[in-house]
């Protein structure tokens, strides 16, 4: 069996769930029915520092909010898949938009609809709080919990390892 750190090499784009991913996974709604959501500023930082290095960048949520797309939008990501029932289809059209394959992609997810997905790509991953069965699938189980840093513990483990993360560079912007 491949070492969890040696499947990270030919990485070069990163999938992130919304919900329990980006977030803790809390939605909060208000009366005229507009859902808000609280995300975790170094993770936006690590994705945002990951868009600038030449990683491709996305989300793939079942769920449907202006939100995710103005969230991810700031951070430099420009394919977000949202509403999706069938996260798989959201994957194939990702992989053949961007001319990848299954083993250049790490693909973060914490429930059950991110299960095929998991599997497929070339590192699955999950925060700390993540469903049994998505942490039994998982390559890897970040020490993070969903919404408090699990997605910068992946992107920083993965540019670490490429020789990217936070070169003087970082500081000019």
């Amino acid at each position: 069996m491949i070492n969890y750190k040696e499947k990270l090499h030919p990485i070069r784009a990163l999938v992130f769930d919304f919900d329990g991913v980006m977030t803790d996974g809390s939605v909060w709604v208000t009366a005229s029915g507009e859902t808000i959501r609280a995300g975790n500023i170094k993770d936006g930082f690590a994705v945002q520092y990951a868009v600038r290095k030449g990683y491709t960048v996305a989300v793939i949520s079942g769920a449907t909010s202006a939100s995710i797309d103005n969230r991810m939008r700031s951070l430099g990501v420009e394919q977000c898949y949202t509403g999706c029932a069938d996260k798989m289809a959201a994957y194939e059209r990702f992989l053949a938009t961007n001319h990848l394959d299954d083993s250049q992609v790490l693909y973060m997810g914490d429930d059950l609809p991110d299960y095929p997905v998991m599997l497929r790509a070339g590192v699955g991953t999950c925060p700390a709080d993540a469903a049994v069965e998505i942490k039994e699938a998982a390559d890897y189980v970040s020490h993070c919990p969903g919404g408090r840093g699990a997605v910068r513990d992946v992107i920083e483990q993965v540019m670490r390892l490429h020789g990217c993360w936070f070169h003087d560079d970082a500081v000019l912007w």
